[in-house]
C-alpha cells in the first residue's frame, strides 16, 4: 500500500474554540474511509482541511507526498484537482445543463477539448445512471439525481481520491440508497475515498476502516468488525448504541 494522504498533529481552532484536537491518520492508496461520529464533533471541518478548504491552525497534511501547508495557491490548486469533493448541497450550477456542468471543469481548469469532454461526461452520466438527463437542467432532477450528477462533475476531473462529506444528508430516505450505490460501485472499482456519514449500513458494508471521531478528537480507527462490534471507547460505545 502506498500513502496517499498523511495527517499529522492536525488542529483547527476557531476563535478559542478547538474544534480538531491534535489529529493523526493516514489514507493508503484504494482504501475507503468512513468518518463517523456525533454532530459537531469536527467531522466536516476535518474533511476541509484535506483540501485546505479549511486551513488547519496546526500539523500537517501531506498529499502524495507533498505538505500542502508549504506550497502557493498555483500548486494547491493543481492537488485539488486530484482530489474530487462531494457537498452535503450539491452546488450545481442552475443556469447550465447536466453535460454542462460536468464539462466546464475539464475544459476551464485543465484545458480538455470540448469534444473529449463531452465523451467523457456522457459516459460518466451512464455510469451514475443518468444518461438520459444530459440536456436536463439540475433544478428539474430530484436531489439524488442531482448528487449524482455532482459525483459525475468530481469525477469528470480524473481524481486520485474521492473526498465525501455527508453527502446523503440533504436528501430524502428514498433517495438514499441510489448515491450510496454508486460510491460503492467507485469503492469497488478502487478508488480512494473518504467519507464523511451518518448511514451506518454503508459504512459496515464498504469502508476498509472506520474513523471515529468525537470532541474534536479522533477517538478510534479500526476495521468496520472491530468499531462496531468491539468499541473501546465510552464514547463510541455511547454514541453506537444509539445509532446501530
Amino acid at each position: 500500500m502506498n500513502k496517499m494522504i498523511e495527517i499529522q498533529n492536525l488542529k483547527k481552532i476557531y476563535d478559542q474554540n478547538e474544534v480538531l484536537k491534535d489529529i493523526n491518520a493516514t489514507v493508503e492508496k484504494g482504501q475507503v474511509i468512513c468518518v463517523i461520529g456525533p454532530s459537531g464533533s469536527g467531522k466536516s471541518t476535518f474533511i476541509r482541511c484535506l483540501n485546505l478548504l479549511e486551513k488547519p491552525s496546526a500539523g500537517k497534511v501531506v498529499f502524495d507526498g507533498v505538505n500542502l501547508a508549504h506550497i502557493d495557491d498555483k500548486q494547491l490548486n493543481a492537488l485539488r484537482e486530484k482530489m474530487g469533493m462531494v457537498f452535503q448541497g450539491f452546488n450545481l450550477f442552475p443556469n447550465m445543463n447536466v453535460l454542462e456542468n460536468i464539462k466546464l471543469a475539464p475544459m476551464k481548469v485543465k484545458g480538455v477539448a470540448e469534444a473529449e469532454a463531452e465523451k467523457t461526461a456522457l459516459e460518466l452520466l451512464a455510469k451514475v445512471g443518468l444518461a438520459d438527463k444530459a440536456q436536463q437542467f439540475p433544478t428539474s432532477l430530484s436531489g439524488g439525481q442531482q448528487q449524482r450528477v455532482a459525483i459525475a462533475r468530481a469525477l469528470a476531473m480524473d481524481p486520485e481520491v474521492m473526498l465525501f462529506d455527508e453527502p446523503t444528508s440533504a436528501l430524502d430516505p428514498e433517495m438514499v440508497g441510489e448515491v450510496l450505490k454508486i460510491m460503492q460501485d467507485l469503492a469497488q472499482d478502487g478508488m480512494t475515498m473518504v467519507v464523511v456519514t451518518h448511514e451506518m449500513g454503508f459504512a459496515k458494508e464498504v469502508a476498509d476502516e472506520i474513523w471515529f471521531m468525537a470532541d474534536g478528537y479522533l477517538q478510534e480507527k479500526g476495521t468496520p468488525q472491530e468499531v462496531f462490534e468491539n468499541p473501546q471507547s465510552d464514547r463510541a460505545k455511547d454514541f453506537l448504541a444509539k445509532v446501530l
